[in-house]
């Protein structure tokens, strides 16, 4: 099979582990009861990733060869996530919190790093192919956003009930988006990946020379925060980090609260009713976007990449503040949804090809797993938590619906990403400027 084909196999596997489960849960838990502990849900995510991913980055520089690693995580975290899935069945209504979040955080502790780990491979694998990252990698790595469509899709039509398994589109059917199948298809495809990753072309470890305690541990890519650009660069990417869970935990309560209104018109929309379906829009433009990530890095290079999706999460969380489920303010919710590619692309791709570019191949997984650590871990942890005291205080549950001032909740995140575009624009300098060759390739 072809190379590139194979890395496509893996993103999209990679991806779709996380669509199952990760813009639809807070409807899940929700259901449960446990409306007000959504933000720790993602927030753990956060959390574990500021030292699973530098922690198994190291295991994955010196000992482990990185394809192998990869598999090895994702099988841990599909049996924690199908056994958390097992408990939230067996126990229905009577589900209790500290069980259910204990076997989620344990999956979630081994899932994070794969996403690092997923970068790693591939980049490996295309430089020991002798092909170019830059040009190579946003085709391979948009199978992934592919993936992640795929499983929200399915989950969000996708009913099991007395009459058995079937999918609808209908109001109040038990789709997998509302229940515990949700993390039972991530649990089974973890599995897959595991098994799928020890197929793939070996990713050989460097030999390393002997040196300091910090260098035996893999901590040398924290010596990248001498430099000044890239200090600055993992610094933003903390406080952009902030916003990425923010839609993840929230857009779905948020569009599914319609269905609570007292106008018939809106609580029966489309929109209120597939929130899941509505919001993996936001997928589709990743998708399309990713492929525009070597065109815009060799032409304009990382800060205005970073700049395009720092402006981008501004327009994501105000079309939010001001659209609605019906026509013609549902527009803005798809508008919202559609520069979400830029904002998360821009970001999250571009950024793992900035640091694969600018560290040493010696502690390319460790500083891949630092970016994460900053990203999804410093930031999404903060963020999460503090998105969720701000949705908490302007809005309450009522009914199993999360209603409110939703309104004022998206603009103050707004403002937010308003303010670290900003500072970003004025303090971060890129001293690498595209080139005509480059532009040229």
């Amino acid at each position: 099979m072809n190379l590139k084909v194979r890395l496509s196999v893996m993103n999209f596997l990679e991806f779709a582990v996380w669509g199952a489960y990760l813009t639809c849960m807070g409807r899940y838990l929700s259901n449960l009861g446990f409306g007000d502990n959504i933000g720790w849900f993602y927030s753990v995510q956060g959390f574990v990733s500021i030292f699973m991913p530098a922690l198994i980055g190291v295991i994955a520089d010196r000992w482990v060869q990185a394809q192998k690693m990869l598999g090895i995580c994702h099988l841990l975290a599909g049996l924690f996530m199908i056994a958390a899935a097992w408990y939230g069945y067996t126990n229905g209504a009577n589900t209790q919190f500290g069980p259910l979040f204990t076997l989620y955080s344990f999956s979630v502790a081994f899932f994070m790093p794969t996403i690092a780990l997923a970068n790693t491979t591939a980049f490996t694998i295309l430089k020991d192919a002798k092909m170019d990252t830059v040009k190579d990698f946003p085709p391979i790595r948009v199978l992934g956003t592919v993936g992640f469509i795929a499983t929200m899709w399915f989950v969000n039509c996708a009913a099991l009930d007395d009459t058995g398994f079937h999918f609808t589109f209908a109001e109040n059917a038990m789709k997998f988006q509302y229940t515990y199948m949700q993390f039972f298809v991530s649990g089974a495809l973890s599995i897959l990946m595991f098994a799928y990753c020890f197929t793939l072309p070996q990713c050989k470890i460097e030999a390393k020379p002997q040196g300091s305690l910090s260098d035996q541990l893999g901590l040398s890519a924290f010596r990248l925060f001498k430099t000044r650009k890239m200090a600055l660069f993992f610094i933003f990417s903390a406080l952009l980090g902030m916003a990425l869970q923010v839609t993840n935990g929230y857009a779905g309560p948020f569009i599914t609260s319609f269905k609570g209104s007292t106008d018939p018109v809106v609580a029966s929309s489309f929109a209120a009713n597939n929130a899941t379906l509505l919001t993996s829009i936001s997928q589709i433009s990743e998708a399309l976007c990713i492929l525009m990530i070597p065109f815009f890095l060799r032409r304009f290079g990382i800060k205005t990449v970073m700049l395009m999706s720092m402006f981008a999460w501004v327009f994501r969380f105000g079309f939010f503040g001001i659209g609605d489920p019906t026509m013609p303010g549902v527009l803005l919710f798809i508008l919202s949804c559609i520069v979400y590619g830029v904002a998360f692309d821009f970001f999250n791709v571009s950024g793992g090809i900035f640091v694969d570019q600018e560290c040493d191949p010696s502690v390319k997984a460790s500083a891949q797993g630092l970016f994460m650590l900053m990203t999804n871990g410093l930031g999404a942890t903060i963020g999460t938590l503090l998105a969720g005291e701000i949705v908490n205080h302007y809005c309450t549950w009522q009914d199993g619906y999360l209603v409110g001032n939703w309104q004022s909740c998206w603009f103050i995140f707004a403002a937010y990403s308003l303010v670290v575009a900003i500072l970003f624009a004025i303090l971060f300098k890129d001293t690498k400027r595209p080139t005509t060759a480059n532009m040229a390739h």
